[in-house]
């Protein structure tokens, strides 16, 4: 198939395969492994590309184990009570209208919150964050330009406030990450930048879609929506399946195999372009029993939208809790939530990456 600019990929569809390839060392992260004129994804600037998501062992290793000294259980644990205020505060103000777009009035602005408030970004610069992030989840191809500002916005906000918590550090992740340091190894300036650039533009982008078409999933099951709604204990343990049926990344992020791979019975040549489609792994009928079904007491469920190996989601139990606390509150505080549009009205974003919505309109 081709990618989105018209160069030529490999697409991996079935589960076992994509699950093997999400862990084998010989597909690289690294563009320097690309052969000229494959499809390479995401284009950023040296301070904003140097991150998790292109980088393979040892520097993958070494950073992210600097990182998981800031991102710790307790930080984690700690936004509960935060992230369950937030979520009152967002219903109480569309309690008075009866209906709403529920991705602009909730599934966004709850993760943004979050998002920055684990970082320390300051509340007054939360909005151009949300823009900024949308206009790079689904850029207007006819407005290049528009892509091009927003990444220069966030690379010059990020370093302005690196450089003031460097002078005035707070109780934040963003303070310590600069702090962090492991047996006198720390981050370089264009990792560190990276990575904040990373944890902010992922913890939006995937949890604002996992919210979202978790509550269209419900919305369009009424069989499972009317078993959440009579045992609210499911919605803690349905996660995964919500995950499953309709993650927030139909496609991982592009591999570049270091040498000749077989990966399904085909060789896969040396530098050329690997996608792995986790949404059709996720629905595959040779791992999943009636795979297309949304069952929320599904137990047998090793969905692969958090991936697998050693590039596994770092911020998964973050997603997993504001997903959890944000569906537990809506569904107790609008018990007659339905869409508001047939759903074939319903749009999402034009984008390889990214699974979402463009609006849910909802009525209570």
């Amino acid at each position: 198939m081709t990618g989105p600019d018209g160069l030529p990929v490999w697409l991996v569809t079935r589960y076992a395969d994509v699950r093997q390839a999400l862990a084998d060392p010989r597909l690289s992260l690294d563009k320097a492994h690309a052969t000229p004129g494959n499809y390479l994804g995401f284009k950023l600037p040296p301070a904003l590309d140097a991150n998790l998501l292109n980088m393979d062992p040892p520097d993958h290793t070494r950073i992210r184990r600097l990182v998981s000294q800031a991102f710790t259980p307790r930080r984690i644990a700690a936004l509960r009570g935060p992230i369950e205020q937030v979520a009152e505060k967002l219903l109480d103000a569309m309690a008075p209208l009866g209906r709403a777009d529920l991705l602009a009035a909730y599934a966004g602005p709850l993760p943004i919150t979050v998002i920055c408030d684990l970082l320390g970004v300051p509340e007054g610069d939360r909005h151009d964050f949300r823009a900024w992030t949308d206009t790079l989840i689904t850029p207007d191809p006819n407005h290049p330009e528009e892509a091009k500002a927003a990444v220069g916005a966030m690379l010059r906000f990020f370093t302005g406030l690196i450089a003031r918590k460097r002078t005035e550090p707070a109780d934040d992740l963003l303070s310590d990450l600069i702090a962090v340091r492991d047996e006198g190894d720390r981050l370089s300036e264009d990792e560190l930048t990276s990575l904040a650039f990373l944890i902010l533009f992922a913890g939006y982008e995937n949890t604002v879609h996992l919210i979202a078409n978790a509550v269209l999933a419900l919305l369009t099951h009424p069989e499972q929506l009317a078993a959440a709604r009579a045992e609210p204990e499911l919605i803690a343990g349905a996660f995964e399946e919500f995950a499953r049926f309709d993650g927030p990344a139909p496609l991982s992020i592009r591999r570049f195999p270091r040498e000749d791979v077989t990966i399904g019975g085909v060789t896969v040549p040396a530098g050329e372009t690997v996608l792995l489609a986790i949404a059709s792994a996720n629905r595959d009928p040779d791992q999943f029993t009636d795979p297309d079904r949304l069952d929320l007491r599904r137990r047998e469920n090793g969905h692969l939208s958090l991936g697998h190996g050693i590039h596994y989601c770092l911020g998964a139990p973050l997603a997993r809790m504001e997903t959890e606390l944000a569906l537990t509150a809506l569904l107790r505080r609008f018990p007659d939530l339905a869409l508001d549009v047939p759903v074939e009205q319903l749009r999402h974003r034009p984008a390889l990456r990214a699974r979402g919505l463009l609006e849910l309109p909802v009525r209570y």
